[in-house]
């Protein structure tokens, strides 16, 4: 999403960031006096034999310091890197202007306890989103919910769009509630966009995040997608910072991520669109009249034959928003068709319509989730992956030769790697026996992981040589040899 503006005389109200100090300590703790808060990037450049001379400004004292950075992470939104450093955005964009207000009221009588979004149809508007969409905001879940956010179109060359004195109306119009006593704290502006910038590495500056993609928000891929991103890229710039890795591994990082990131796109406005085929099923048509609207209501909600045969043909493209609701494959199934990995000639499953997901190891794919037990405590196959710089190695008790390979490949390498033998005494146990039912290994087989869970490289068997064909995917792995 492309933030346009904020209202500074409505946000004033807003309970300012309750969770903005609980994130600045876990900040602090992680990195002692290296984060700073409250401080603008002015500028930047790019130094012929590397790295990046940042300008940074001080907001509270307008003092200006220089920061010499190996690497920068432009994960700005698209705001301020992209338009300097040339980005191409492609795709659509201004699609519409979307209008999201936060605000405080009680709506107990009025809406479902158990629903979290409510879509509101609106015969009177040209789409449902004309009508818009209400979301619990909490912090009491049911229809007692303290907070709600409501989101609404505009056209992008609508005059009105950013009158602030028509917010409340405009809620209490939509909700149709003209009596509703409401606090606004915040509204924000957003340009509806579908766009995947072309490149994502420009020198020693990298995109990540909204400055990389921007979608729908439909299905929720927006942010999956960026902490991909974030994942994919820091283990990266930590082996290449630490000298373990190529410029290849770097340049795999667009590799990668460009086609999954235009996948996800597509998705979410897909699903976004989609509700034009449950708004056609009930009747309404874009640019008719209000009373031929209102007449297709009328119709919905009668006892007619007809009525009883449009809400049927509405609860079936009801059904069709699975798209939006149900886009496993898609949020947990992505796959990299190259990069920094070692393909072994599979093909990982795919689902057609993207709502279901199949656990695989094919090399190149996010390792799958299974419970394992490791000391009398329920650990997930995801939870084995170390969180710090370096690799994981997974396989049983036949593939005790691949452990120690592990063990030799990280002291000649350099290149940290952790072993876990799932049925050894000291290691995890599959207790369910469900990751021997989906790691598609033979007695003996291991995966390699990378930090940031994808497989990195698999031996469905025992090894031959364990030790030589370790070092042999780590070297293809961050240097692409």
């Amino acid at each position: 999403m492309r933030y346009q503006t904020d209202s500074p005389s409505l946000a004033s109200n807003y309970p300012q960031l309750r969770l903005e100090p609980l994130l600045r300590d876990e900040a602090e703790k992680r990195a002692p006096g290296q984060i700073l808060f409250n401080h603008t990037v002015t500028g930047w450049e790019q130094q012929d034999r590397g790295g990046v001379h940042v300008s940074v400004v001080n907001n509270e004292t307008d003092e200006g310091q220089t920061i010499n950075a190996r690497y920068v992470i432009a994960a700005d939104g698209g705001k301020t890197v992209g338009p300097q450093v040339g980005v191409q955005m492609a795709g659509p964009t201004d699609m519409v202007d979307m209008v999201s207000v936060h605000f405080g009221a009680d709506l107990s009588d009025y809406v479902d306890e158990a629903t979290l979004i409510h879509w509101f149809l609106n015969p009177e508007g040209e789409s449902s989103w004309d009508a818009g969409a209400l979301v619990k905001m909490g912090p009491t879940w049911d229809n007692h919910s303290e907070e709600w956010t409501i989101h609404f179109m505009f056209r992008p060359d609508d005059p009105e769009r950013f009158d602030e004195t028509a917010i409340v109306p405009r809620v209490r119009d939509l909700l149709k509630l003209p009596d509703l006593e409401l606090t606004v704290y915040k509204v924000s502006h957003w340009i509806l966009d579908r766009v995947v910038a072309t490149q994502w590495r420009f020198g020693d500056i990298f995109l990540a995040g909204d400055a990389a993609h921007r979608q729908p928000p439909t299905s929720g891929l927006g942010l999956n997608t960026g902490i991909q991103d974030a994942h994919a890229l820091a283990w990266r710039l930590a082996a290449a910072v630490n000298g373990s890795a190529g410029e290849a591994v770097l340049d795999s990082y667009q590799t990668e991520r460009i086609p999954v990131a235009i996948d996800g796109a597509d998705w979410a406005l897909l699903a976004f669109s989609n509700h034009a085929v449950i708004d056609a099923a009930i009747g309404l048509v874009p640019g008719a009249a209000v009373e031929a609207n209102l007449v297709a209501f009328e119709t919905l909600f009668g006892d007619s034959r007809i009525g009883g045969a449009i809400r049927a043909r509405t609860a079936d493209a009801i059904g069709t928003q699975r798209f939006e609701f149900q886009a496993h494959d898609i949020e947990m199934g992505y796959t990299y068709a190259e990069g920094s990995f070692v393909a072994d000639g599979s093909t990982a499953p795919k689902s057609l319509d993207g709502t279901v997901y199949t656990p695989t190891t094919t090399p190149g794919r996010r390792v799958p989730h299974a419970w394992l037990e490791q000391d009398g405590e329920q650990v997930s196959t995801l939870d084995l992956v170390s969180d710090a710089w370096g690799f994981t190695l997974m396989t049983d008790t036949a593939g005790r030769a691949w452990a120690e390979a592990a063990a030799a490949a990280a002291e000649s390498t350099g290149v940290p790697l952790i072993a876990h033998v799932v049925g050894d005494e000291h290691g995890p146990a599959d207790t369910t026996g469900r990751w021997a039912e989906i790691n598609e290994l033979e007695a003996g087989g291991a995966l390699l992981i990378r930090p940031d869970q994808i497989i990195a490289w698999r031996s469905q068997g025992p090894g031959q040589e364990p030790a030589t064909e370790l070092v042999a995917a780590l070297k293809v792995v961050l240097t692409g040899a």
